[in-house]
């Protein structure tokens, strides 16, 4: 498999001898021999599947308990295998050299190792260097497995069919279903275990080459069928005497190298390979990569085309039965986890064994320990394989930065990260973006209309639920002028409603009154006054259907007990089970709604804000008349994508015209609803579009809240990919919101081209002065990081603990 992100973990960073795996492994204590198990009785285990998970699974419970009757069944010969070659992580192998030494010896004697990454795109090859991983061939690790379980005791049976995983159940106190992707035992009960299996938009196919690359290597090729790529890595040595660090000429003419093709589906039948053989398919994909390949050919090992599955189970285990590896859990080859994941599944499994009172209890005691680890894989993996399948995307982008954006591209691998393993190419990158020498990609000035935000950081809108009858009063004042001290280059306000039946709560600010506009206005000058080189904007919305509620911490979305208000919508559908029913808008309504928008906007000019935002997401009234979920009107506003944006559009229209030219407009979306038969990522960029044909300066991109049942997959920078997508497709600014909370992850979304700006929210709650302090944990002190006057004193992290070192000369009086 491929590394993460076609690196591995580096030693002293993400993957040491005391990583989780080795950790957990750690808790077992290996002395004597155990005694009887809970039955008293030795255990006696079926092990379904002789891929590496089920057989180091068998050889770990085997030298915990020699006593113990472990069974393993698989279909396959003995010397039968499929794939080429296999990396293990540093994290991994730690793991692996706690658990058994005799093992970790044997894989250390058969490793290759490797520190380059090459991208090669439109001809241009760039190196990324200081991503020690390791590989060996499939062969070779199935070899060392059979050899220790051998010499352990484990019955190996070759060439068998297991039989029937509820028969075994009966006869065996633990049955390991380790029998891959298409997992019969998983199937036989699928009932419990609930399995879902999502297949993707790419093929690929698994092929080898005689010899050895001499780096990780990524090509792209743009065919008149459209885009291919090749991921390529070695796994076995060179010619004698040849180091990979050296490079030189000639370093392929022996060795071996796992080659895999991948292209979308429609590329892949446009390019005829449906209609070929498998013998056909090899040459032309060594034809179409020649060049990576020197004009070598490839092999197959009774490889065929096919597509990836992401395998998700609810369930893990039942009774004595439990999944392991594929079989209960998969992720993309891009990052090469298969076999690091079933490999760590075995040594927590065998560990939780260990320590358990009972086999139920260490069964569920494994998957909980499992289960966040893979779900964090998983949504690398799936991150990774959605940037290959979107690749077509980014290929316009600038070469550097397309090799940064492929290399960070399950957001586990950052700029900061990067930095530190090959500081002379992260430093290129930069250059090729503009950062000034020592500027990090967030503290670069980003231009909207006669606008210049300072840094690449936004406060995201936030509801405080704090005004009294829609005036915003010394808490909002020091809410947003904390942050704006804090250096942030917009601080954005909560959704401001433009009438009081379009608040979602008694407590929600607005901008219908006049002393609601002279109250913003204190906070405006505020800002541009105490805080130099701050913009402030506001959110202008109409709660909708979402209405009529109480205070957040009183309970979220729950209608109040009393002094409800009447709802409006673009269809009378209520938003909880139960809850209240919106009016359908009549068109004199509708009317009387836009002007609404623009009286509001008129105000918020008058207030001094310098940025409007048009809130088109969540849930509330815009955003009900985009999706197919709430709106289901038969007129003019309903219906089709196109007449569903009519009334937002109308909308915008209508603010745009009120509000100041060289003053820039953004809008807030929802790109997805999260639940089926709602707005789709192709439908958001179609609104985007639309947005900003109208005029709208930067697209502000969210997720969800639309509709109560919404199944959203929640993870860090989980809503980035949606915002690159609009970014490239529609071609509009954009900004990045949604689970983003470091400053390494702003500077690699900012730096890859996948957002201009980064909206944070929980981290500025946290922390007013985020901002300030990502400046001075970076070590700049530029202009996109300015501390005010009176807290320059503290521009610098504090010292702790004992010191000999004169203090500093500047005292704070008090």
């Amino acid at each position: 498999m491929l590394p993460a992100d076609g690196t591995l973990h580096t030693p002293g960073a993400q993957g040491s001898s005391e990583s989780p795996a080795a950790a957990a492994w750690a808790r077992s204590t290996l002395t004597d021999p155990r005694p009887p198990d809970r039955k008293g009785h030795p255990l006696r285990v079926a092990v379904i599947g002789g891929g590496p998970g089920g057989l180091y699974t068998a050889a770990l419970l085997k030298r915990l308990d020699p006593g113990r009757d472990i069974t393993l069944w698989e279909r396959n010969p003995a010397d039968r295998t499929f794939g080429f070659g296999v990396v293990l992580s540093d994290e991994t192998l730690g793991g692996i050299e706690h658990a058994d030494p005799e093992v970790y010896g044997a894989l250390r004697r058969a490793f290759v190792h490797w520190d380059d990454i090459d991208i090669v795109h439109r001809n241009t090859r760039h190196t990324c260097r200081g991503h020690r991983f390791a590989a060996l061939g499939r062969h070779r690790l199935l070899e060392i497995l059979h050899e220790r379980c051998r010499s352990l005791g484990v019955d190996l049976r070759f060439g068998a069919e297991a039989p029937d995983p509820a028969r075994l159940a009966r006869t065996h106190d633990l049955v390991v279903a380790a029998d891959g992707v298409h997992s019969g035992t998983r199937e036989a009960f699928a009932h419990v275990f609930r399995p879902r299996i999502t297949t993707h938009r790419c093929r690929y196919i698994w092929l080898a080459a005689d010899f050895a690359f001499d780096a990780f290597r990524f090509e792209i090729a743009e065919t008149e069928h459209g885009v291919m790529q090749l991921h390529g890595y070695p796994y076995s040595r060179p010619s004698p005497g040849h180091h990979p660090s050296t490079r030189p000429s000639g370093s392929r003419d022996r060795g071996a190298s796992t080659v895999i093709v991948e292209m979308r589906e429609e590329v892949w039948h446009a390019a005829g390979f449906d209609a070929i053989d498998t013998g056909e398919s090899v040459a032309r994909c060594a034809k179409i990569f020649s060049d990576a390949l020197g004009g070598r050919p490839l092999k197959s090992d009774d490889s065929a085309w096919t597509t990836f599955r992401t395998v998700v189970n609810e369930r893990w285990s039942h009774g004595a039965v439990v999944l392991l590896g594929d079989a209960a859990h998969t992720a993309h080859f891009s990052i090469g986890s298969g076999t690091k994941l079933a490999v760590e599944d075995a040594l927590a499994l065998a560990a939780c064994l260990d320590e358990q009172p009972s086999t139920e209890d260490a069964l569920t005691a494994y998957e909980a320990e499992r289960r966040p680890v893979v779900a964090s894989t998983q949504r690398a993996a799936r991150a990774s394989l959605e940037w290959f399948e979107d690749l077509s995307l980014h290929l316009a982008q600038p070469p550097r930065r397309f090799a940064f954006n492929l290399l960070t591209r399950s957001r586990r691998v950052t700029h900061d990260n990067l930095r530190l393993r090959d500081a002379r190419f992260t430093r290129s990158v930069e250059r090729e973006f503009g950062c000034p020498p020592g500027t990090p990609p967030m503290f670069t000035p980003f231009r909207m209309r006669g606008l210049t935000l300072r840094n690449r950081v936004v406060v995201s809108p936030m509801d405080m639920y704090s005004a009294a009858d829609g005036v915003p009063g010394d808490f909002h004042l020091v809410h947003l002028g904390a942050r704006a001290l804090g250096g942030a280059g917009l601080v954005m306000t909560e959704m401001v409603c433009v009438s009081p039946e379009g608040r979602i709560t008694p407590g929600c600010a607005g901008l219908y009154t006049g002393r609601q506009a002279e109250a913003w206005r204190r906070i405006t000058d505020f800002v541009h006054t105490r805080a130099p080189g701050a913009a402030i904007g506001v959110q202008l919305g109409h709660s909708g259907r979402k209405g009529s509620t109480k205070l957040m911490w009183e309970g979220m979305d729950e209608p109040l007990d009393d002094g409800n208000w009447p709802l409006v919508a673009a269809s009378p559908l209520p938003y909880r089970p139960g809850g209240q029913v919106p009016r359908e808008l009549s068109r004199a309504q509708l009317t009387d709604l836009r002007e609404q928008f623009a009286a509001a906007a008129v105000r918020a000019a008058r207030a001094g804000f310098d940025l409007l935002e048009l809130h088109c997401a969540h849930g509330y009234l815009l955003s009900g008349f985009l999706s197919p979920l709430t709106n289901h009107r038969t007129d003019a506003y309903g219906g089709s994508p196109q007449k569903r944006l009519r009334f937002p559009l109308e909308v915008f229209d209508a603010v745009r015209a009120v509000w100041p030219g060289d003053r820039p407009m953004t809008v807030r979306i929802s790109a997805t609803d999260w639940a089926e038969g709602g707005t789709t990522a192709e439908d958001a960029v179609a609104i985007a579009r639309a947005f900003a044909a109208h005029g709208a300066d930067a697209i502000d991109v969210s997720t969800g809240q639309v509709v109560a049942d919404e199944t959203p997959e929640f993870g860090r920078s989980y809503q980035t990919p949606f915002a690159d997508r609009i970014r490239h497709e529609a071609g509009v600014p954009v900004i990045a919101v949604g689970a983003i909370s470091s400053w390494d992850d702003v500077n690699s979304l900012i730096l890859a081209g996948r957002t201009d700006l980064c909206a944070l929210a929980r981290p500025h709650l946290y922390d007013p002065h985020w901002t300030l302090h990502a400046a001075a944990e970076q070590g700049y002190e530029g202009p996109g990081a300015v501390w005010p006057a009176p807290y320059l004193a503290g521009s610098r992290r504090p010292r702790t603990g004992r010191t000999d070192a004169p203090g500093p000369r500047l005292g704070l009086g008090g």
